[in-house]
């Protein structure tokens, strides 16, 4: 009786597994077929799951009348750039709040988070003038910037995580063998730290690469836009132009995808590998 129950639990919870895999990946699906149908049989009816042709339409028409090439050098550069640079300032505040004891430290990690808690859009009015009044409006460097400030506060609490998790007697074990402080950091901590601060970096860029807000208040000229803003223009006021955002929606999952595939495989290293070596 036991075995009974036992096998039908399970074939309920794969059963259950089962549809909410099937229900996570239909859009994604979806979005894929829709990518690969000519522009007039998108809205045939009754409806085709699968097409009974394939076409490259869409993504011909995407890099041919919308300069879509633009808009991911745009992303890729911003995104890598910000999510570089705010890892390695967060990787440094981090080891700070990890390893000394100050009067401001609480204070300063509740600030941090507290950020995390307030909406991005709340603050875009008091941001456009304040990158209009530094001549940052349409700028690449500008949107950098921003992304850096936006990124630091979590990326820090969650570094500092992975600082508390190293032992002290790592990095006072190379003092003692000659290294100085920030020898130990750069020599010592930071190649342990390794997983950890991959996965920081991929979090701020992926944060980076689907920001919307920002991108669209704070960039105008086509030159300049992001993926992100790029979509959103295919919306108009009387029409949607489904294949093609479908084409680029597929186009700006992929880098993402590979990322979080690079991702885990660095955080089950961090979660396995030893601090220390016996």
């Amino acid at each position: 009786m036991i075995g009974k129950e036992s096998t039908a639990g399970r074939a309920t919870k794969f059963t259950f597994l089962g549809l909410w895999l099937v229900f996570s990946l239909f859009p994604l699906y979806w979005i894929v077929v829709t990518s690969l149908k000519a522009p007039g049989d998108i809205f045939t009816f009754p409806i085709a799951y699968w097409p009974e042709r394939f076409s490259l339409e869409n993504y011909q028409g995407l890099f041919g009348k919308a300069d879509f090439g633009t808009y991911l050098v745009n992303s890729l550069v911003v995104a890598t750039v910000a999510g570089a640079v705010a890892t390695a300032i967060s990787t440094l505040s981090a080891y700070v709040l990890a390893r000394f004891e100050f009067r401001s430290k609480s204070a300063l990690l509740m600030a941090a988070l507290v950020t995390q808690m307030i909406p991005s859009f709340i603050a875009l009015g008091p941001l456009y003038l304040l990158m209009t009044d530094l001549r940052l409006v349409d700028n690449r460097f500008g949107l950098m910037l921003v992304y850096i400030a936006v990124c630091i506060p979590f990326c820090t609490v969650m570094l500092r995580g992975f600082f508390e998790n190293i032992p002290d007697a790592l990095e006072e074990a190379a003092m003692i063998d000659g290294l100085s402080r920030f020898g130990a950091l750069v020599r010592v901590l930071l190649p342990v730290m390794r997983p950890g601060i991959v996965a920081a970096f991929i979090f701020n860029f992926v944060n980076c690469w689907n920001e919307l807000f920002l991108s669209v208040t704070l960039m105008n000229s086509d030159g300049n836009k992001t993926v992100p803003t790029a979509l959103n223009g295919f919306i108009s006021s009387f029409n949607i132009d489904w294949g093609s955002m479908s084409a680029a929606a597929v186009l700006t999952i992929l880098p993402t995808m590979v990322l979080f595939a690079f991702a885990s495989r660095h955080i089950v290293q961090g979660l396995t590998a030893g601090s220390v070596k016996g």
